[in-house]
Order: structure tokens, then sequence, then C-alpha cells
């Protein structure tokens, strides 16, 4: 991996706030002036501004198709499920929602399917979950995997736990649907069940799915039911950076928090691709910088750490934020949509760009002309 912009931010920013999708480059920035000047945010010197090659241009015109009412609206859609709790059927009733979404975008869908048993000595109770592939143009054989969530806890609507990371996943899949978009590499979005209870959806896939990637089935058709993973990406909790203590609005300093764990057997590859996630948002981001960090925890990007590079998205650290209070709504009643304001919902878009901006480069997505 080249190391043109390997920079890592971690600054506590004056604020000058651009309009979303205002400019080509984001660099070209324009303030909101409905703001109060404390919370304008000046991130002219952090994002944007970065030399652009041709393809760096043409990946950024596809990081530009992600639409951030599309994405508060399939967020919307989603808390109309309630918290979608593992085992109940607004659960079931949301995993249909979200394959009929991906079929409509014109993905062929699968399901998971496994057993969860509340406490020992329960009978296993059946399980499942969705997943849509966009199938790679010349290297179907190799995947990344981008994933969140869908099931909550807490009697809310789950909106930011992890509905926030869901409508990501989603809103990045309908922009890779377009006709004039290809990708080299297989993309499979996954959205996980059973996160709350111990990540065991993540867990059966790798489970049922590990041994076979990179065989092609039937010999010589060209297919990969499983696809040679290269990356995963997770996406958990992506709305609220609101600082500890907590504070009434986004924090000047709310970045969008990319985590590797150091002491998984794929340290070092992973942290080759959180520092392409950091670049990535650098170059494409509009609104929030990124940071890197070492501690990736319980999410679901953990079964996959020792067998592929793997990485998470958040609002912040899991273990050093929002495991000490950083999130008043954390699996609480609280966790609902209009709990979040439009800054809120723009750090999990930017997460979005963020996400979009790295797999155009890893995975090699272009526009066919």
């Amino acid at each position: 991996m080249h190391a043109r912009l390997a920079v890592i931010v971690a600054a506590a920013l004056l604020v000058v706030v651009p309009v979303p999708g205002s400019a080509q480059n984001p660099g070209a920035q324009e303030e909101r002036i409905s703001d109060p000047p404390e919370l304008r945010r000046n991130v002219r010197r952090i994002l944007g501004g970065v030399p652009m090659t041709a393809a760096d241009s043409m990946r950024q015109e596809i990081v530009r198709r992600l639409d951030f009412e599309s994405y508060k609206a399939l967020l919307r859609g989603l808390t109309e499920f309630g918290d979608r709790e593992q085992g109940t059927a607004r659960n079931r009733a949301a995993n249909d929602w979200i394959e009929e979404r991906l079929r409509g975008w014109g993905y062929e869908t699968e399901r998971v399917h496994y057993t969860f048993a509340r406490r020992v000595g329960d009978s296993p109770e059946p399980r499942d979950q969705v997943f849509g592939t966009l199938v790679g143009a010349t290297r179907p054989d190799e995947m990344y995997i981008i994933g969140a969530h869908m099931d909550g806890r807490g009697g809310g609507e789950a909106a930011n736990d992890d509905g926030s990371g869901t409508a990501l996943v989603m809103e990045i899949a309908r922009v890779l649907a377009s006709e004039d978009i290809v990708s080299d590499r297989t993309i499979r979005f996954a959205l996980w069940n059973n996160e709350e209870t111990g990540l065991q959806g993540a867990r059966a896939y790798v489970e049922q799915r590990a041994e076979l990637q990179g065989i092609e089935d039937p010999p010589g058709s060209g297919r990969y039911p499983e696809p040679r993973w290269m990356g995963m990406i997770q996406h958990d909790m992506m709305l609220w950076d609101h600082g500890n203590p907590v504070t009434s609005q986004q924090a000047l300093d709310a970045d969008v928090d990319v985590e590797y764990q150091l002491v998984s057997e794929m340290a070092d590859e992973s942290a080759q691709l959180g520092l392409a996630l950091i670049n990535a948002n650098r170059m494409h981001a509009t609104d929030y910088p990124a940071v890197l960090s070492n501690a990736m925890s319980n999410t679901d990007s953990t079964p996959f750490m020792d067998l592929t590079p793997s990485v998470s998205l958040r609002e912040n650290r899991r273990l050093y934020e929002t495991g000490n209070g950083a999130n008043p709504h954390w699996h609480q009643p609280t966790d609902l949509f209009e709990t979040f304001s439009d800054r809120d919902f723009m750090l999990g878009f930017n997460a979005a760009q963020t996400t979009l901006g790295a797999l155009t480069e890893l995975a090699g997505i272009r526009l066919v002309r």
C-alpha cells in the first residue's frame, strides 16, 4: 500500500461545516450560516486540498453519489421496526425489509441460518441473517466484506445501535448498484443478526463459510460462492460523538474512529486496512476527520480478525469511550431517530464516504462510460 497520504488525524478543531456535495473536492467548502460561530468547524486543512489524480477524481465522483437524505431515509425505515431485538417478529420483519431493498437494487441475496440458545440448557432456536453480493468483474474470487448488525436492544428504535451502521452499508449498496459502476473484486454487504447477544451471527458466518473461501463451484464455472476474504470492514454506532463528559452538541473534535485489534493474528495487515480508510477519509469526507486506534472490541469484525484484515468504524472508541459512558442512549429507550440531529447523522454519512472511498481503490471500483 502506498504511503502517499499516510496521515492520521487527531486534532481539536475550530469549525466551518461544508455543505455536503457542494463541490467536486471536499477542500472547496462553504459555511453553514445557520450555525452559531462556536459550532462552525474549520476542516479545510484536514479534509480536501489533496492532489487528485484522474483515478482519484473518478473515485470521488462515485463517493459523491452517496446521498445524505437517502441515508437518513434508510435509517428512518429501520427504526419503524423498533429495536429489532433478535428472536422477535420485529427482527424478522426488518430482515425481510433489508432483503427486499437489496433485491430491489438488483442484488442476489442469501441468508445464513444458525441456532441460538438464550441460556445454557435451553433448546436452540433458529435464527438467520441477510447478505447481498456485488460480484467482481475481473477478480470474482476475491472479496471485501462490509458489515453492520441489524439487531438492537433497549426498547427504543436502535437508531444508532446499529441502525446507523446498517443504513450506511445499505446506502453504499444502493450506490454500487448503478449500471455504470463496476467493481473488479467482489463486495459483500452483510447485515449481521445476534450481535447484541455475543456476535453469534458473525461467528456463524465465519464457522460456516471460512473453509469455503476461494473455491470455484462448480469447477470451471467462474462462480465463487465464498470468495477469498481480502478484508472485513464493520460499522457499529456511527452518530454520537458528544464528548465525555457528554455535551448537548456534537463535539468540536468529533471524528470517525477506525479501530483494529493489536493482539490479532492479522494486526499488521489490519493496521494497513485502517490506514487506507484514514487516507480515504482525508480525500473524500466532507465534514469529519478520521483517527486510527488499535483496541477493536465487542463488534462483528472480531470473529474475522485472525483470518483477514479487519477493522471497525465507530463514533467513539469502544473500550476507551463508549464503554465509559460516552453515549447515554446506548441500549436505552432514548435511542430514537428523533434523538439525533443532522450534525449527528452527518458523522454517520462521513463514515459512509470514508468506507466507500477506501473501497473504490481497494476493490477496484470504477465508472464505465
